[in-house]
């Protein structure tokens, strides 16, 4: 069964994915107004991601039932000190969220919901590589350092990326 209030910690959920949307969508313009064009492709296909993550957990509300209140939606930071600040700052969002997921699956085991347990495990498996990914590059960028040429690379390599819809959506 799902329960009212597993119904509107899963609705707190979609107001942080779409948050983490915001933020991402934050970050690209950010890049793009310090000419990191690639970078800032990164993040807005990050968003995408998001967006996506927000509605697979909308839609999911609403086929056990439930009723999605939607709430106001934080503005996020503008502005950042570097390239650097800017994936740190993404890293520890995606730490945060990983946390907020393994919160709904201890409710989810608490209150013996199953098939949230088991949809929750899509999300849990998403968050380690959506932090291995934030971290991955929060690395390059350390080792980059002030190196002109290495950024570039960098900004290069992160503009190739595409968001292609999961094939369990």
């Amino acid at each position: 069964m799902f329960s009212e209030k597993m119904s509107e910690a899963m609705a707190g959920q979609v107001n942080a994915e779409y948050y983490s949307a915001y933020l991402y969508l934050s970050m690209n313009s950010y890049l793009h107004s310090i000419n990191l064009s690639g970078m800032a492709n990164w993040m807005n296909m990050q968003a995408q991601e998001e967006l996506f993550h927000g509605t697979k957990l909308y839609n999911f509300i609403l086929e056990r039932g439930g009723r999605v209140i939607l709430a106001k939606i934080d503005q996020p930071p503008s502005a950042w000190d570097s390239p650097l600040a800017v994936f740190e700052n993404a890293y520890a969002h995606e730490q945060k969220v990983t946390g907020l997921i393994n919160d709904l699956v201890d409710l989810a085991q608490e209150e013996r919901d199953h098939a949230t347990n088991i949809f929750l495990q899509w999300f849990i498996s998403e968050q380690v590589e959506e932090e291995a990914n934030a971290s991955g590059i929060v690395h390059k960028l350390q080792l980059i350092g002030n190196d002109a040429g290495g950024l570039f690379a960098l900004d290069q390599e992160l503009g190739s990326r595409v968001f292609t819809m999961p094939a369990s959506g």
